[in-house]
């Protein structure tokens, strides 16, 4: 209960934490999608598009690729009835996480005098990642944050209100002139600049008679032949759909309007919902115009690692006239694809074969002379092994998925999957849950050569154009890939240099490593049982990696020399911090928890540790000096070259940590030794006493 004002000054009241509040600092920006009011005036109704940035880890941002969280929210007064309701939900991430919350001010029953204020919402996390606790432990406490300010962030704007001198706001009463029902609306404004780019010849600037001739624009309805021909099989209702939402966009959108095709898929993604196909293709239009995504097959230029082993491409045509890709997934050295481009450059060129696909479905709709509107893609998996597991990339692939499904919908008409291996069940149990329902139906899934049978590639594919590694007789223009060279990996520095910006940064982090000087990344464990994990390259010299426990807190590195004992030096090529203190005593005040490692230049190294204690944890990266021969004082020819080769006595790498939960790691990829054991056992195992394991690929 908080003091007494009528409904009008607490609406005047709420109005002012628009279109940012100082007091709510996760509340970045607001923009008014629709404003309306009953035509006796005694119903406000406002609803908004709320952008948030959200107190939240920066890796789990960088995981889920954004970096504000949008709320739809909707206002009503009710001057007659003394009430204030506020309702809002979230639209980013909408599918996996449902967000409601319930506010509301009125007048006591009792007691004039007196304000009642009630809050409430509901929290349902469908799938993040792998965070859903973590997603659950920010949204409480955004939650629990909120409900201790709303009503102070409301009295401070009425304290406001009173020292402007508005000290009494009169109630509501009726006009004698006016109509009697509160039902009917009219527009006031409609101006989402967040949510599209309005539009500055506002319809409702217009006059009366003007918008009633918009309302029976000529459009009204499609000719028969040209949805026969170019869009497909439509019900009243559909097409009403379609050209409901096209004179929307017509009225409102300042911008390159989408063909119907775009519209319509956009449409059959939402089941012909207009509230829903109308927001996920504003955000996409408006994502296409801050990218440039429109001219991205004119400005993109594919790299020469691409070309040489990325191993996908376009080869003809279905049965359907559906124009056909080809992915040889199996022979894809994903890692290094990533390692050599970066997560940008791969997203700009899975970007770009959507465009040609689009491209093409014009194309062969002209061609064939009937609506053609999504391709068919083929995925052969023969070579897929536990190295394609590897967790920075499955990351990757599910940004690029999270990406493609908001901006490409309806577009893959079926996707066939063959010489399926027996790691494949474990991959698809990681990615599947990313991919929509819809799109999940129209995955055909051979194992071995079943696909060369009744049911197979043949029902799909005319047999001239089976690709020659399938056992036909089409010569396929894919490359076959291979392993990417170690020597066309780029660090960190180097691919934020490039003027991409779809993402603002990537996974890894380089470090130096001299002789004397470590580096080292300290990693908090609140729950036992946690799992840390690590992937890093040694791309100079030889490294001895250790991991170590302490029950107390590092001390970051200070910058006077004169105040502390720690280092911190930075290089052009990377980074390198010390953070064990040197007065610290090895199994006193830190203990080893893994044997040390050593790794050589050109190593990567992949690995995971079950977490027995709560604390701190520190990874280490210490340079390894080649021990001198036992019989001789001379130095051995290796460690002469090896000093040679080493200068300066300085040794790079590049890494990426992650922590998971227990319950989240599922036999994490990781561990790509301990997956072969399958994601249950470990699971289980990882829950009941302490594991760890790394592995070296050469």
């Amino acid at each position: 209960v908080i003091k007494h004002y009528e409904s009008n000054a607490r609406f005047i009241a709420y109005e002012r934490r628009f279109p940012t509040c100082h007091l709510i600092p996760m509340f970045v920006d607001s923009e008014v999608l629709e404003e309306t009011e009953s035509e006796d005036g005694s119903v406000h109704n406002v609803q908004r598009r709320c952008k948030l940035d959200v107190d939240a880890p920066r890796l789990l941002k960088r995981i889920a690729g954004v970096d504000y969280v949008y709320f739809s929210q909707e206002n009503t007064l009710n001057k007659r009835e003394r009430t204030l309701h506020i309702e809002s939900h979230n639209e980013t991430f909408s599918n996996r996480v449902i967000i409601h919350e319930l506010c509301s001010y009125s007048a006591h029953p009792e007691n004039e005098d007196w304000t009642c204020f009630e809050q409430s919402a509901s929290l349902d996390i469908k799938s993040f990642f792998g965070f859903e606790s973590t997603v659950e432990k920010i949204a409480m406490k955004q939650y629990a944050s909120s409900i201790k300010k709303g009503k102070e962030i409301i009295e401070f704007y009425l304290n406001q209100l009173e020292e402007e001198g508005i000290s009494h706001v009169p109630r509501w009463t009726p006009s004698l002139d006016a109509p009697s029902s509160s039902v009917t609306t009219k527009p006031v404004c409609a101006t989402p600049k967040l949510l599209h780019e309005a539009t500055s010849n506002d319809v409702t600037n217009q006059p009366d008679d003007q918008m009633e001739n918009q309302t029976g624009t000529p459009d009204d309805k499609l000719d028969a032949d040209y949805i026969k021909r170019y869009l497909g099989d439509l019900t009243p209702l559909q097409e009403s759909c379609l050209i409901r939402l096209r004179q929307w966009l017509q009225e409102s959108h300042k911008g390159k309007i989408p063909k119907d095709e775009h519209i319509l898929r956009f449409l059959r993604a939402r089941d012909f919902n207009m509230e829903k196909a109308r927001e996920i293709l504003c955000q996409s239009l408006t994502w296409r115009k801050q990218h440039q995504v429109d001219y991205l097959l004119e400005t993109w230029t594919s790299p020469q690692v691409l070309s040489d082993y990325y191993t996908g491409g376009w080869h003809h045509h279905d049965k359907e006239g559906r124009p056909l890709y080809i992915l040889r997934l199996g022979q894809m050295d994903t890692k290094g694809l990533v390692r050599a481009l970066g997560e940008e450059s791969l997203l700009r060129h899975v970007l770009s074969i959507n465009e040609e696909g689009l491209r093409r479905c014009e194309e062969n709709t002209k061609v064939f002379g009937r609506p053609i509107s999504c391709w068919t893609c083929l995925v052969d998996l023969e070579g897929l092994n536990m190295r394609h597991l590897w967790r920075p990339g499955v990351k990757a692939l599910l940004r690029i998925i999270e990406v493609v499904e908001a901006n490409y919908p309806e577009t893959l008409g079926r996707l066939l999957i063959l010489r399926a291996p027996r790691v494949f069940p474990v991959l698809w149990t990681l990615v599947s849950p990313f991919i929509d329902e819809n799109t999940r139906k129209k995955f055909l899934i051979y194992a071995g050569n079943d696909y060369q049978g009744p049911g197979g590639l043949l029902d799909y594919i005319d047999k001239e154009i089976i690709p020659d590694f399938l056992g036909g007789e089409c010569m396929c223009e894919v490359p076959e890939g291979g392993l990417v060279p170690k020597s066309l990996y780029r660090t960190a520095e180097e691919l934020e240099n490039e003027d991409i910006s779809l993402w603002t940064e990537t996974i890894y982090q380089s470090a130096s490593v001299f002789k004397g000087a470590p580096h080292e990344v300290v990693l908090e464990i609140i729950d036992a049982a946690s799992v840390i994990t690590w992937d890093f390259d040694v791309c100079k010299g030889d490294v001895v990696f250790h991991l170590y426990h302490s029950k107390r807190a590092p001390q970051p590195p200070r910058k006077d020399p004169l105040v502390g004992q720690h280092s911190s030096i930075t290089t052009p090529g990377g980074n390198n911090v010390q953070l064990i203190d040197k007065s610290w005593t090895l199994g006193l005040d830190y203990s080893m928890v893994e044997s040390p490692l050593t790794c050589k230049e050109g190593e990567s190294v992949q690995g995971s540790h079950v977490t027995r204690w709560p604390g701190f944890y520190i990874l280490q990266w210490r340079f390894h000096t080649m021990p001198g021969s036992a019989s001789t004082n001379l130095p051995r020819v290796d460690d002469v070259l090896a000093s040679l080769q080493v200068s300066s006595h300085k040794c790079k790498v590049m890494y990426y940590t992650e922590v998971i939960g227990s319950e989240d790691f599922r036999g994490s990829m990781t561990s790509l030794e301990s997956s072969h054991s399958g994601f249950s056992q470990l699971s289980h195992a990882t829950s009941n006493h302490s594991q760890s394991s790394s592995m070296i690929s050469r």
